[in-house]
Formats: structure tokens, C-alpha cells, sequence
């Protein structure tokens, strides 16, 4: 895991958000998600720098995990390590908007 990676699994895991039961390298199709939440189908990627430079790649993974019937979230991983309370906000409020759609 990357230093990223492990500050928000240590704030998502044990169902620290909202009671919400997140997984870690989750399979999905032919790709590995980075953290994922069956119910409600959400899942979370952390890109380095590196994703930059891969735009149209993640944007394919991100339409193949979609598919799958999940929501897609990206954050850098700069923005996760500088502010991971507003990446946890944004995460809390996905989950929300998906537990509560019919």
C-alpha cells in the first residue's frame, strides 16, 4: 500500500465510516479496486502521480467497474494525504446518496 493508501484504509476499515464494511484489492471484472464497499457497490482508487500520465486507461477501468454496477471514486493521493477529512466526506457522502437511492 502506498503512504496514501493506508491513511484512508486506517479510517475506512472495521467499519469506521458510517458502519460501512469496506474491503481492500477487491477483484472487479479483470482489475483489482483499490477499497471497495459491496453494499453499496462503491468503490475507491488512490492514484499516485503516476495516473497523471494514464488518464484514458482509468477512465476504461473506471467505465468496466461501472459495468460491474459500481460507483467510481479517484482521489490523488496528494489530496488524501493533505486532506483526507474532505476525501472521507466525499466518500461519506457517496455512500449516503447510494444507501438511500431506491
Amino acid at each position: 500500500m502506498t503512504e496514501a493508501e493506508a491513511k484512508l484504509w486506517s479510517r475506512l476499515r472495521n467499519g469506521r465510516l458510517l458502519g460501512m464494511k469496506f474491503r481492500r484489492q477487491v477483484p472487479i471484472g479483470s482489475f483489482i479496486a483499490d477499497f471497495c464497499c459491496r453494499n453499496p457497490k462503491l468503490v475507491v482508487e488512490v492514484d499516485g502521480r503516476q495516473h497523471a500520465e494514464r488518464a484514458a486507461q482509468d477512465a476504461s477501468r473506471s467505465r468496466v467497474i461501472a459495468e460491474h454496477g459500481y460507483t467510481v471514486l479517484r482521489f490523488w493521493d496528494h489530496d488524501v494525504l493533505t486532506d483526507t477529512e474532505a476525501a472521507l466526506a466525499a466518500i461519506a457522502r457517496q455512500v449516503t446518496q447510494r444507501t438511500l437511492a431506491p
